[in-house]
């Protein structure tokens, strides 16, 4: 029996957002208020993380003047919280190509999302308590990205990890269980949640403990 292979066809997406988790970074305004904003372009490697900002957003100005953040991840179950944050800024007057394309000026978007702020332990920016998943992170670097300058790429390293209970492997304080951790994801401007474990993972046999950061895991115990 012979098996068809698709094809590829080239062509020219706008916008490249295959698939990734939502993140509500929660950073500090001018003022000490806290400005809270939804971004999927984030990837992490050990106990760092890359994120991908417009560099004139709120957030990235925040980011660039205080060096701190938290990267707080929603469940699916939150998806209408971070739906009631689309299209708001924390920038006042707002900038141009947003105002183009319906943003406003939100002042406290923890009250619009109707999210609860809780103290962080070790930055300013309040954690999100509905979030099942919390990190408190600095800034170590950032880089400009592309040849116009309007996106920065932010390396932070994380100082804590706080998550529910319902979501931690029972019996251990270093482990999130997969099966009950449900990522809020956007693709393509959508947001989505995971199926059930599709396929076993042969990757899954290596003990997590075999990559854990050092370096960094100490610095955030002396954090």
């Amino acid at each position: 029996m012979s098996t068809v292979v698709a094809t590829h066809t080239a062509i020219e997406p706008n916008i490249l957002y295959f698939g990734t988790p939502v993140v509500l970074i929660s950073s500090s305004n001018e003022d000490g208020t806290p400005n809270l904003a939804p971004m999927s372009s984030a990837f992490w490697l050990g106990w760092r993380a890359v994120l991908g900002l417009g560099v004139r957003a709120k957030t990235a100005q925040n980011l660039l003047r205080t060096g701190e953040c938290v990267l707080n991840l929603p469940s699916d179950a939150l998806a209408g919280a971070v739906d009631r944050l689309a299209l708001t800024t924390g920038s006042d007057p707002v900038p141009a190509r947003k105002e183009q394309r319906g943003y406003g000026f939100v002042p406290d978007k923890f009250r619009r999302a109707g999210l609860t702020p809780v103290p962080s332990e070790t930055v300013a920016p309040p954690r999100v308590a509905e979030c099942p998943v919390a990190m408190e992170t600095v800034v170590e670097r950032h880089h400009p990205v592309g040849d116009d300058g309007g996106v920065v790429a932010f390396e932070v390293r994380v100082q804590r990890v706080w998550v529910h209970d319902e979501i931690r492997l029972a019996g251990t304080d270093d482990h999130v269980d997969p099966d009950a951790w449900r990522p809020l994801i956007m693709s393509f401007q959508k947001l989505y949640g995971l199926t059930s474990q599709v396929h076993h993972s042969t990757l899954a046999r290596i003990p997590e403990r075999l990559y854990r950061p050092d370096g960094d895991l100490e610095r955030a115990r002396t954090a």
